[in-house]
């Protein structure tokens, strides 16, 4: 049985999927915080536009594609004073052995992210 991966080790390996992303669709990286409770996570810019991207592993069985309405208001809020888009990337992450048990350090994981929501 293996070390089960820290709530902050579980933010950073969302936030390196979603950052590979990002890098891989032209996102130029303003400002990175890898704090789980410190939103957004990136401030990206694209086109001449500013992009907050709050990002959050999400652990199986929920659903990667639902986000805290209430959180991603406030950002949207925040993101419109400095007139930038507002995004939201969920990541699925869960045990490949046994979807029920916990991420561990060094075994294989299964990850369910579908891209940026718009908020």
């Amino acid at each position: 049985m293996g070390k089960e991966l820290t709530e902050q080790e579980l933010h950073n390996l969302a936030m390196n999927i979603v950052g590979r992303e990002l890098e891989a669709n032209g996102f130029e990286f303003m400002g990175v915080n890898s704090k789980p409770k410190r939103n957004p996570q990136f401030v990206c810019l694209k086109d001449k536009i500013l992009h907050f991207i709050v990002v959050r592993p999400i652990a199986y069985p929920n659903n990667p594609s639902d986000y805290d309405k209430t959180l991603m208001a406030k950002m949207k809020e925040h993101a419109d004073k400095h007139e930038a888009k507002t995004y939201f990337a969920g990541v699925g992450l869960s045990n490949a052995k046994d979807r029920n048990l916990p991420v561990y350090l060094n075994e294989d994981y299964i990850v369910d992210y579908r891209g940026l929501i718009e908020i």
